[in-house]
């Protein structure tokens, strides 16, 4: 069902009401604050027909109303107003990130850390490994008849796991038989060296009989090494979550954290998100459904490389938080074109 204009104003009210303050809306507020041309007998009229409609959920505790995940939708795709960034704003990330453009992994790290600070957020940012990363061992771990852990731990202690599962049963010694192999291949090699080599070819032409098995796992292993030791995961201003209305309870608070502490899930999560900015809120966001997450992409030489991004309640500043990494990411992707290019310069001249 479609709004009428005066529904879809005191929606956008209400909503820019309960994202300043925290608290439920009520008509009365309404009707003081924002000049709509109606009573308060009106607007409590059309806060009920918007909360029929799923626009406005209504707290036991209270007469006022707030903004449901639908309603936030709504307002990201037809409603929210782009900010203009402040003069400040934009000389502090001008300054903050032309300091470190030489060292790509600084730079997006102080990029993290301006986006939580500029935004008093959660934020975290992925940039593609440098590859010098070594396999030290290869495991496969039963979780039940067809399911597996694919385990692979690397030099430096880097542990990624991913959850496998088989369209073919298997047994103890099968799995043991296969890792050792997986190991013995390659042990020692870099990331790089392993995605270049034929690697279901090799395991296949040493192991025959687990021929099905290793159509299962080889694919499932290629792309684990390319989404998860190819990516570097930084996270910044996580305690930022204590100082919102959201967070208040311990158990909330907890549950967040540890959204986080599963770093190898979360880094996919990201992976698998579409390029450019991209806002989820709520129940699209899965496990995170308490949650809105934000993210951008930046680019290096042209070349799509990363994601940066923030996270925190649906009661965000969506217009200013998009704002603000549009012109971040858009800055990263401008020093680093700079630096490459003054690179080339430098060669040039030599």
């Amino acid at each position: 069902m479609d709004l009428s204009e005066r529904q879809l104003q005191i929606l956008q009210a209400i909503i820019n009401d309960y994202v300043e303050n925290a608290e439920p809306v009520g008509s009365r507020s309404i009707a003081k604050k924002y000049d709509l041309g109606v009573s308060p007998a009106t607007i409590r009229n059309e806060m009920s027909d918007l909360e029929e409609m799923g626009y406005l959920t209504h707290p036991h505790t209270s007469a006022g109303r707030v903004p449901s995940d639908k309603a936030y939708r709504l307002y990201v795709n037809n409603l929210m107003k782009k900010k203009n960034l402040s003069a400040r704003e934009k000389r502090l990330i001008n300054e903050r990130l032309s300091a470190s453009r030489d060292e790509f992994d600084a730079t997006i790290r102080h990029a993290a850390e301006l986006l939580s600070e500029i935004t008093h957020l959660a934020s975290f940012a992925m940039t593609p490994a440098t590859n010098e990363e070594k396999i030290s061992f290869i495991r496969l771990l039963p979780v039940d008849d067809r399911t597996l852990i694919l385990m692979i731990v690397g030099e430096s202690g880097n542990i990624t796991n991913s959850t496998l599962r088989l369209k073919v049963p298997y047994t103890q010694d099968a799995l043991d038989l296969l890792s050792k192999n997986m190991t013995v291949n390659y042990k020692g090699r870099t990331l790089d060296d392993v995605l270049k080599s034929h690697i279901i070819e090799d395991v296949g032409s040493d192991i025959e009989a687990l021929a099905a098995l290793r159509g299962n796992v080889m694919p499932s292993f290629i792309r684990t090494l390319e989404d998860m030791l190819n990516v570097n995961l930084y996270m910044e201003g996580m305690t930022n979550i204590f100082n919102l209305p959201e967070y208040s309870s311990i158990d909330r608070a907890r549950d967040f954290m540890e959204l986080f502490a599963r770093k190898d899930w979360f880094t996919r999560k990201m992976l698998e998100r579409a390029d450019g900015v991209v806002v989820t809120i709520g129940d699209e966001n899965d496990a995170m459904k308490d949650c809105s997450l934000i993210t951008a992409t930046y680019h290096v030489d042209g070349k799509l490389v990363g994601k940066i991004g923030v996270i925190g309640p649906t009661r965000m500043k969506y217009g200013e938080v998009t704002s603000i990494m549009e012109f971040l990411t858009n800055n990263l992707s401008e020093s680093f074109r700079l630096t490459s290019g003054n690179d080339d310069d430098d060669s040039k001249r030599k």
